[in-house]
Protein backbone atom coordinates (compact mmCIF):
# COMPACT_ATOMS: atom_id res chain seq x y z
CA UNK A 1 0.00 0.00 0.00
CA UNK A 2 1.39 3.27 -1.04
CA UNK A 3 1.41 6.22 1.52
CA UNK A 4 0.84 9.99 0.39
CA UNK A 5 2.72 12.15 2.23
CA UNK A 6 0.92 15.36 2.55
CA UNK A 7 2.08 18.21 0.01
CA UNK A 8 4.16 20.31 2.98
CA UNK A 9 6.17 17.28 3.86
CA UNK A 10 8.90 18.24 1.63
CA UNK A 11 9.59 21.93 2.75
CA UNK A 12 11.83 21.92 5.59
CA UNK A 13 13.99 24.66 7.20
CA UNK A 14 17.40 25.12 7.20
CA UNK A 15 18.38 23.18 10.18
CA UNK A 16 15.60 20.36 9.05
CA UNK A 17 13.82 19.67 12.10
CA UNK A 18 11.00 21.67 11.66
CA UNK A 19 8.36 21.78 8.65
CA UNK A 20 7.59 25.05 7.15
CA UNK A 21 3.97 24.80 6.00
CA UNK A 22 3.10 27.84 3.89
CA UNK A 23 5.36 27.81 0.70
CA UNK A 24 5.09 31.88 0.82
CA UNK A 25 7.20 32.29 3.82
CA UNK A 26 10.24 30.00 1.52
CA UNK A 27 9.75 32.27 -1.40
CA UNK A 28 9.92 35.59 0.84
CA UNK A 29 13.38 33.83 2.53
CA UNK A 30 14.81 33.27 -0.92
CA UNK A 31 13.91 36.42 -1.99
CA UNK A 32 15.57 38.24 1.79
CA UNK A 33 18.58 36.27 0.65
CA UNK A 34 18.60 37.32 -3.06
CA UNK A 35 18.42 41.14 -2.21
CA UNK A 36 20.59 40.90 0.30
CA UNK A 37 23.63 39.33 -1.03
CA UNK A 38 23.05 38.92 -4.72
CA UNK A 39 21.17 41.53 -6.32
CA UNK A 40 22.84 44.73 -8.25
CA UNK A 41 21.63 47.08 -5.61
CA UNK A 42 22.22 45.00 -2.28
CA UNK A 43 23.05 46.21 0.96
CA UNK A 44 27.05 46.45 0.41
CA UNK A 45 26.60 48.83 -2.23
CA UNK A 46 23.99 50.65 -0.22
CA UNK A 47 26.38 51.14 2.79
CA UNK A 48 29.25 52.15 0.75
CA UNK A 49 27.10 54.84 -1.26
CA UNK A 50 25.79 55.91 1.85
CA UNK A 51 28.81 56.37 3.64
CA UNK A 52 30.37 58.28 0.51
CA UNK A 53 27.53 60.77 0.77
CA UNK A 54 28.21 61.40 4.67
CA UNK A 55 31.70 62.10 3.85
CA UNK A 56 31.01 64.35 0.65
CA UNK A 57 28.30 66.22 2.87
CA UNK A 58 31.20 66.19 5.09
CA UNK A 59 33.83 68.03 2.74
CA UNK A 60 30.78 70.12 1.69
CA UNK A 61 30.53 71.80 5.12
CA UNK A 62 34.42 72.30 5.19
CA UNK A 63 34.20 74.29 1.65
CA UNK A 64 31.64 76.05 2.41
CA UNK A 65 33.31 77.15 5.92
CA UNK A 66 36.54 78.01 4.24
CA UNK A 67 34.57 80.03 1.65
CA UNK A 68 33.15 82.19 4.24
CA UNK A 69 36.56 82.96 5.81
CA UNK A 70 37.93 83.75 2.57
CA UNK A 71 34.96 85.84 2.12
CA UNK A 72 35.59 87.72 5.45
CA UNK A 73 39.53 88.30 4.70
CA UNK A 74 38.92 89.97 1.41
CA UNK A 75 36.05 92.48 3.09
CA UNK A 76 38.46 93.01 5.17
CA UNK A 77 41.30 93.90 2.65
CA UNK A 78 39.19 96.10 0.65
CA UNK A 79 38.19 97.84 3.67
CA UNK A 80 41.53 98.49 4.90
CA UNK A 81 44.29 97.66 2.90
CA UNK A 82 47.51 99.33 4.60
CA UNK A 83 46.10 97.11 8.22
CA UNK A 84 46.04 93.59 5.70
CA UNK A 85 49.04 94.64 4.44
CA UNK A 86 50.96 95.09 7.46
CA UNK A 87 49.35 92.76 9.36
CA UNK A 88 50.25 89.63 7.07
CA UNK A 89 52.96 90.95 4.96
CA UNK A 90 54.64 93.12 7.93
CA UNK A 91 54.91 96.36 5.57
CA UNK A 92 55.80 99.22 7.42
CA UNK A 93 57.45 102.74 6.77
CA UNK A 94 60.81 103.87 7.44
CA UNK A 95 61.53 104.71 11.51
CA UNK A 96 58.43 102.52 12.49
CA UNK A 97 58.40 99.48 14.37
CA UNK A 98 55.57 96.99 14.05
CA UNK A 99 53.93 95.05 16.39
CA UNK A 100 51.16 92.29 16.05
CA UNK A 101 49.49 90.60 18.81
CA UNK A 102 47.74 88.00 17.68
CA UNK A 103 44.74 86.11 19.47
CA UNK A 104 43.69 82.48 20.37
Amino acid sequence: MKRYLPWNAKFTSVFGHKRIKNKFVIMLMAFLVWMVFFDKNNLITHYKLYSTERQLKQEKETYISSIEEVKQAQQDLELNKEKFAREHYYIHRENEDVFIIEKE
